[in-house]
């Protein structure tokens, strides 16, 4: 089901005795793929305000929640917001561009039932609002009843690289955060779950293994097709 060994995947971890008994999931680019459409409906959205951005001018923001997602690019465009509104107009954009264009990234499906297989809690942690989480998750046909629970960036004060929302996804599961693997894609989610006390798989699907190393990943992988079974082994 899973690799066995893989030259793409980095175990940093010396033997510990704390047990896995839950995997804390971000959501974008770890069960899909959907900054190409959120980066599209913001350009879209400064577009109608009459400033000209890119895409890769969101870039460095990946991972942070969409207050700040927009929020940094207009401070690089020295623009103000006019907030929430022109947020909840980048979802209404965003919610028209994913309607049947999502899918779940490689190997999702496959990890989800190994880790029921093995009695694991499973919940999804997103820096996302809520508004954005449940259309991404209807889109790709696993709906919050799949999980134990969904913590989106509404449910927290502070957004990632603060480890809040594993903490907090974490409390809802009833463990501890060291008794959790989180899946993230971000630097900023990597630092959150490290600093949460977690053990952090980092997927290659926004930032490189070398940059999800230097954050403090334990383990990289090219996404859940390829990570090794010993992610759950512990």
């Amino acid at each position: 089901m899973f690799k066995s060994e893989s030259s793409a995947v980095i175990n940093t971890i010396e033997a510990s005795s704390t047990r896995l008994l839950g995997v804390i999931l971000d959501m974008d680019g770890v069960l899909l793929e959907s900054e190409p459409f959120i980066a599209e409906a913001a350009v879209r959205m400064f577009a109608e305000k009459g400033v000209k951005v890119t895409a890769a001018d969101f870039r460095p923001f990946i991972g942070t929640g969409e207050d700040r997602f927009l929020g940094g690019v207009a401070e690089l465009k020295k623009v103000k917001l006019d907030m929430p509104r022109d947020k909840e107009r980048t979802y209404e954009i965003y919610v028209d561009l994913i309607a049947g264009r999502l899918e779940t990234l490689p190997g999702v499906s496959r990890f989800l039932a190994e880790c029921k297989r093995r009695g694991l809690k499973v919940a999804v942690a997103s820096s996302a609002d809520r508004i954005k989480v449940e259309a991404n998750l209807r889109e790709i046909d696993l709906p919050a009843s799949r999980f134990e629970t969904v913590v989106v960036g509404q449910d927290v004060a502070r957004k990632k690289p603060s480890p809040d929302i594993f903490i907090e996804a974490a409390r809802r599961m009833g463990l501890e955060p060291e008794n959790c693997l989180v899946v993230e894609d971000a630097v900023s989610g990597v630092i959150a779950a490290k600093a949460a006390g977690s053990r952090c798989l980092g997927l290659t699907t926004s930032f490189s293994a070398e940059q999800l190393r230097a954050a403090g990943a334990d383990w990289t992988a090219d996404d859940l097709a390829d990570a090794s079974l010993g992610v759950l082994e512990w």
